[in-house]
């Protein structure tokens, strides 16, 4: 939090920002906003944003490009931690401020390197994953898992929280097939083969829901398997209307993400300010059901559901 006095300082002293996202989405798109309108309090110039697609080439490319900006702080989730570090080297020699979401560069230290770190409570999600699957199938089953095959903080603590709740919490639901993903447009491929080879499945688990789990209805629907519960991460407007319409998907694992946007640019501020801040910031993790879909939406998103998706709930 910022006083009275150090939001008139920060408002006073035209300072600028870049944010460098790791990719696009709902999620994104959400944190994006929550950043903007609380550097707009603050009176700080979004001077640039970008989304590297998950391409750790890409992202050092956006950082040379703005560097030529010369902002004051840059908001980034870093896409690979070894190559982040090197990408963001300049910007630390240049004496940005810079803010991290979720991910640290290798060998980073914070108040030295970078001036703080935000994300979402990412046991909290994994656990409420295990629960929303486990429930709904009433305790029993085989299920399969499709995890994050990637060195990567935010999925690989979500994914190991959902394996232990689940196996701890439910021991008689077995996980009788387990598939990294490394790619995210396999996650059809993965699917399709799981359900090959297990077909007894009655339950997935995949990391999240722009893409993968996207792939794994498609699988799932060219399968005829309406039977199988989906649980992933993140609200997206595709999870969602299944959702709502009593489809596959029967929960999602979501966080405040509004809220950590604007977590994120209060940090920017505190590094402006020369105020140390705190080295680990964390948002709320949200259950989301039919039942409270609509309340989500604004809960993480700050935003209404889509049309479609209000209308799904009706029906």
């Amino acid at each position: 939090m910022l006083t009275e006095e150090e939001i008139a300082e920060v408002q006073e002293g035209t300072f600028t920002a870049a944010l460098l996202w790791h990719t696009e989405g709902a999620f994104v798109t959400a944190v994006s906003n929550g950043v903007h309108a609380e550097f707009d309090r603050l009176g700080i110039e979004i001077v640039a944003e970008t989304s590297a697609g998950f391409d750790s080439t890409k992202q050092a490319s956006d950082v040379a490009t703005v560097m030529a900006l010369e902002p004051d702080i840059i908001v980034t989730l870093v896409v690979d931690p070894d190559a982040g570090a090197a990408a963001f080297e300049p910007a630390v020699d240049a004496g940005i401020k810079i803010v991290l979401l979720s991910n640290v560069p290798t060998g980073y230290v914070q108040g030295t390197d970078y001036v703080g770190l935000a994300t979402d409570d990412l046991a909290g999600m994994g656990i409420a994953a295990a629960d929303l699957l486990g429930e709904s199938l009433g305790g029993s089953g085989q299920v399969g898992y499709i995890f994050h095959d990637a060195a990567y903080y935010v999925t690989n603590q979500r994914d190991a929280a959902f394996k232990a709740r689940l196996t701890q919490m439910y021991p008689d639901i077995e996980i009788v097939a387990e598939e990294g993903m490394a790619d995210p447009a396999k996650a059809e491929e993965i699917a399709s083969a799981m359900l090959t080879t297990h077909p007894e499945i009655t339950g997935i688990y995949t990391p999240w829901s722009d893409g993968p789990a996207d792939g794994v209805l498609a699988a799932l629907r060219a399968a005829d398997r309406p039977d199988i519960r989906l649980v992933t991460m993140d609200l997206s407007d595709n999870a969602s209307l299944d959702l709502a319409s009593g489809g596959n998907v029967i929960g999602i694992a979501a966080d405040e993400a509004f809220e950590l946007g604007r977590a994120l640019a209060t940090i920017g501020a505190y590094g402006v300010l020369g105020r140390e801040a705190p080295p680990f910031v964390v948002v709320p993790a949200i259950a989301v059901t039919a039942d409270n879909l609509v309340e989500a939406y604004m809960l993480s998103l700050n935003s209404e559901p889509p049309a479609a998706v209000t209308e799904a709930l009706d029906d």
